[in-house]
């Protein structure tokens, strides 16, 4: 291995089984010169993938961590010409991994409001159909022309105006029959669900 000084720094044109070997023993030099000259290196690589200054440093530390783990681990690389690759790889699946981790908690902004859910609900027709039935049981409990009345206002849909002309009253008149038949529908009702 060519080691030299270059202003104050030790300089490594390769690495070799010597330079894994005093990583892995912990000499503080050599686990110096493996942290800044590989997190240089890193940080042109970060800087051109990630924004926050931060999530650079957060991927630069843990990508040297796990090297150092890594090496420290194996009893000895079989390509310490590697080492250099082996960074790189690590900070690939690091960015990898940070990216997923943003992207999974990026996703839910608590300021939007909630989504409609637009699915069919399957239990509304038969509420429907139910509250249908309910609704010509008391019908049939009041009088006829109040009966009538409701019918061809809500069921029918009648236009009102239509509707005075077939029972003869004008639209006053007609406004205070109808709030007379919703008054007397709402007492049968309440009645029938107070049951």
């Amino acid at each position: 291995m060519e080691r030299y000084k270059n202003q104050g720094c030790m300089v490594v044109s390769t690495f070799d089984a010597e330079y894994v070997q005093q990583l892995r023993d912990g000499i503080p030099s050599v686990r110096e010169h493996f942290a800044t000259y590989f997190g240089e290196l890193l940080l042109i690589k970060l800087r051109r993938r990630l924004r926050s200054r931060q999530l650079i440093d957060d991927v630069r530390q843990e990508t040297l961590l796990r090297v150092l783990q890594f090496v420290s681990r194996k009893p000895g690389m079989h390509h310490p010409e590697r080492l250099g690759a082996l960074v790189n790889s690590v900070c690939n699946n690091v960015l990898h991994e940070s990216f997923r981790a943003e992207t999974r908690h990026a996703c839910y902004n608590e300021t939007l409001p909630e989504p409609i859910d637009e699915r069919v609900d399957i239990e509304m027709p038969l509420i429907s159909e139910q509250r249908r039935r309910e609704v010509k049981r008391v019908l049939a409990q009041l009088p006829e022309k109040d009966t009538r009345l409701l019918s061809m206002i809500f069921f029918e849909e009648r236009n009102r105006s239509e509707v005075c002309r077939d029972l003869g009253v004008n639209r006053d008149y007609l406004r205070i029959l109808l709030h007379r038949a919703k008054a007397r529908f709402r007492e049968h009702f309440k009645l029938a669900h107070a049951i």
